[in-house]
């Protein structure tokens, strides 16, 4: 299960980096913030999507942010979290935890 959880965090950096340089390829290869969030509220169904994702991410920073001000989470891991989760996102920041917290 573990190495289930490692693989899982590969895909969690492999696939959205692989949207957003499709995105920028469609771009002339050019980076647009106001057309990236033009397009992320473009219709009820990615509305949906971005809603889902952002509740279960901010749940998950509150959840790491409580477990390291009951001194459950080392400021080592709490860095590695946070950081994957703003610079990657959801996707990598969640199976890493669990990858880190699985006990056979």
């Amino acid at each position: 299960m573990k190495n289930l959880f490692l693989l899982l965090a590969v895909a969690g950096v492999a696939a959205p980096y692989y949207f957003i340089y499709k995105f920028i390829e469609a771009n002339n290869w050019e980076w647009s913030t106001s057309l990236f969030f033009e397009q992320i509220t473009a219709n009820p169904g990615v509305k949906i999507l971005n809603a889902d994702l952002t509740v279960a991410a901010t749940t998950f920073l509150v959840f790491i942010i409580y477990k390291r001000s009951t001194n459950a989470l080392s400021t080592k891991r709490f860095l590695a979290y946070f950081a994957s989760l703003f610079m990657v996102g959801f996707s990598l920041a969640f199976p890493l935890y669990l990858y880190h917290n699985y006990k056979n």
